[in-house]
């Protein structure tokens, strides 16, 4: 499973935390790269939302920062994934944002 930590938790120094929550709950990290993603990946990674009004923000955004990308194998990994990192679940009271509240520098 693809996951990957955007710019803003690269910034804030969630990186190692991301991995540790994944890494307890039992999932392996096959793979792991830091990089800083050019817009014509962006585009085609994102392509199914280009007809969407916030398409040009979110390659944008993607762009203005390093991003960490990781493959992650494990049962229910996707699941996982969904519930711990979705800031929109408002049961996750273990979720990042909800811990450290920051003022975020974006380009």
């Amino acid at each position: 499973t693809f996951i990957a930590i955007k710019p803003d938790g690269v910034q804030r120094g969630l990186v190692g935390e991301i991995i540790k929550r994944f890494e307890q709950k039992g999932f392996r990290l096959v793979g792991l790269k830091s990089m800083q993603v050019s817009e014509d990946l962006l585009k085609e990674h994102y392509i199914d939302l280009k007809d969407r009004p916030f398409f040009v923000g979110l390659v944008k955004y993607m762009h203005s920062g390093p991003v960490v990308a990781m493959v992650w194998e494990g049962l229910n990994v996707v699941k996982t994934a969904a519930f711990s990192l979705s800031w929109q679940n408002e049961r996750n009271k273990g979720h990042l944002n909800r811990k450290r509240g920051c003022q975020t520098n974006r380009l």
